[in-house]
C-alpha cells in the first residue's frame, strides 16, 4: 500500500511540476474603479435649444450624431427654472396645468433621433413665448447595461456616467 501512496504522490507531483511555454497575451480588459469589476461604460449627451410653433406642428426632431444601440435608452431633461443661480432640470415628460388645459413637454426617441414636442389638452396657438421659445433641454443617451441609477436626478446621472459636459447642438 506504501508503494502505491508514493508512486501515485511521485506521479502527482510529476504532473504539477511540469511547465510550457507561455500562451500568447490575451486582450487588454476595460479599466474599472478600485474594488469593481468591469470597466464603466460612457454616455452620450447633448444640449439642444428649441422653438415650438405652428409652422413646426410643435415638434422638433433632432439627429443624434453618434451611435446608438438598440438596447440603449434616451432621457430627456428640461431646463425648468433658475434658482440661487443653478440651472434646476427636470425629467421629462412635464406638465404645466392652465384653467383652460394642460401643457405637456414630452419626447420620442428611436435608434437615428430623439423628437421634442409639446402635447396636451391646451390650445398650443394661444401659449406665450415662455412657453414655446428658447427651450432648453439635455438628452442622454444611457447604455443598457447601466441599470440602477435615479434617471429622475440629472446629477446624479451626469455622475454615474462620467457625464461632465453637454455639447449645444
Amino acid at each position: 500500500m506504501k508503494k502505491i501512496a508514493s508512486l501515485l504522490f511521485v506521479f502527482a507531483l510529476v504532473l504539477t511540476a511540469c511547465t510550457g511555454d507561455q500562451g500568447p497575451m490575451g486582450p487588454p480588459g476595460l479599466d474599472g474603479l478600485d474594488g469593481q469589476d468591469g470597466g464603466i461604460i460612457a454616455s452620450s449627451a447633448f444640449e439642444i435649444e428649441v422653438d415650438f410653433n405652428a409652422a413646426n406642428q410643435f415638434s422638433h426632431t433632432e439627429k443624434y450624431g453618434f451611435e446608438v444601440l438598440n438596447t440603449d435608452v434616451t432621457l430627456v431633461y428640461i431646463s425648468w427654472e433658475t434658482t440661487d443661480g443653478k440651472d434646476v432640470w427636470r425629467l421629462m415628460p412635464q406638465n404645466v396645468y392652465f384653467d383652460d388645459g394642460i401643457l405637456v413637454y414630452n419626447f420620442d426617441f428611436t435608434q437615428t433621433d430623439v423628437r421634442f414636442f409639446l402635447d396636451g389638452t391646451k390650445n398650443l396657438t394661444t401659449l406665450g413665448s415662455e412657453w414655446t421659445q428658447k427651450q432648453v433641454f439635455r438628452v442622454v443617451v444611457i447604455p443598457a447595461d447601466n441599470v440602477g441609477v435615479d434617471v429622475s436626478n440629472l446629477k446624479d446621472v451626469m455622475q454615474a456616467y462620467n457625464i461632465e459636459s453637454f455639447e449645444m447642438k
